[in-house]
This record gives C-alpha cells, sequence and structure tokens, in this order.
C-alpha cells in the first residue's frame, strides 16, 4: 500500500511539473518579480495556494463523478490520455524550435494590490489553467481509489510548491538558464517523454481493466 501511495505522489508530482513547466504569462511574471525581488512571498504564495485548491477540487470533483457514473469516468480517462498524448506532441514540436522566456524588470516599485490583481488575472481569467488543474490533472487523479488520490493531489500540490518557490527565489540563478533556447529544446524533450508515459499508461489502465 505504501508503494502504491508513493506511486500517486510520483504520478500527481511528474504530471503537474510537466504542465506548469512551460513558457506562458503565469510564469514570465512570477520570474519578473523574482528578478525585481518585488513581493515575491505574496506572489508565491498566491500561485501555490491556487493550484492546490483547483487541483483538489478537480479530484475531489471528478471521483464523487466517477464514482456515480463510472462510464463518464472511462470517458474522462480517455479524453485526458488523448490531451496528455496531444501535449506531449505539443512540447515534441517545441523542442525542435525552442523559445526563451523573456522577463527583464522595469524600474520603480509596483505597489503589492497591483501586482496581485494583474497576478490573478494571470492566473484565473487563463481557461488552460482550469483545463490544466480541474479538468486534467483532476480527471487524472479521479483514477486514483481511495486515499490514493489525495497522495495524487500532495504530489500535485508539491510540484507546484517547488516550481514557484524556484522561479520566485531562485530567478536570478535560473533566468540565465531560462533564457537559452538549448535548454528549453531539453526540457521540453523531457516535458514531451514524461507526457506520453502518462498519457500511455492512462490507456492501459482504461484497456486492459
Amino acid at each position: 500500500m505504501e508503494q502504491l501511495n508513493s506511486s500517486s505522489f510520483v504520478t500527481g508530482f511528474g504530471l503537474t511539473l510537466g504542465l506548469i513547466v512551460a513558457i506562458g504569462a503565469q510564469n514570465a511574471f512570477v520570474l519578473r518579480q523574482g528578478l525585481r525581488r518585488e513581493h515575491v512571498l505574496p506572489v508565491v504564495v498566491f500561485c501555490i495556494v491556487a493550484d492546490l485548491l483547483l487541483i483538489a477540487a478537480g479530484v475531489g470533483g471528478m471521483a464523487r463523478l466517477v464514482a456515480a457514473h463510472p462510464a463518464v469516468g472511462t470517458a474522462v480517462a480517455v479524453g485526458g490520455a488523448v490531451f496528455l498524448l496531444g501535449y506531449g506532441a505539443r512540447a515534441a514540436l517545441r523542442a525542435l524550435h525552442p523559445g526563451v522566456l523573456q522577463a527583464q524588470g522595469e524600474g520603480g516599485a509596483t505597489p503589492l494590490a497591483r501586482v496581485m490583481v494583474q497576478l490573478a488575472g494571470f492566473t484565473l481569467l487563463n481557461p488552460h489553467t482550469y483545463l490544466d488543474t480541474v479538468v486534467l490533472v483532476g480527471s487524472v487523479g479521479a483514477q486514483h481509489a481511495g486515499v490514493m488520490k489525495w497522495y495524487f493531489t500532495a504530489g500535485a500540490a508539491s510540484a507546484s510548491g517547488v516550481w514557484f518557490a524556484a522561479l520566485g527565489y531562485g530567478a536570478r540563478l535560473v533566468a540565465p538558464w531560462f533564457q537559452r533556447p538549448a535548454a528549453w529544446r531539453v526540457l521540453d524533450a523531457v516535458v514531451a517523454a514524461v507526457m506520453a508515459t502518462l498519457g500511455g499508461g492512462l490507456l492501459w489502465s482504461v484497456f486492459s481493466a
């Protein structure tokens, strides 16, 4: 049982990390705040808490829906697997044509309220946020039985915590790395492999049952 719990934690961690480690508005904003050393703690905490709440809602809601309607669980699992494989294919394409993450800071201090409103917009007004956390991560987490789905949730939340803390507080160390296309090529290649593995595993769990 302990091995299964650990496996659920690792799956949640790997899936979430693969989804959030990408060039995007939210990551660029967190990196910019880290480079400026401005309101880093509230920015990082907001991102982590938002992910945790959305992922938990997705896992819990999807789990109840699957329990009531098993056919829905199968459909969601297949849809999630297709999305994972598609996301992996996109990551593979990005690996062939890597970009860079630009986050140059401007001069002058920005009020905390303004920073948090901007961050909330990047996070909560982005439909991909809900697709990734509530729908995709939620559907994968709902496939785990009993307490294992919460180990999965803990792993997913841990990935979010590690990523945003590293991005915010390690910005000055990692920023040069993010600005190298070769580094993004390697990262996207790893993401593609992870997504393909998870998607294939999800399909296997559905059709081998």
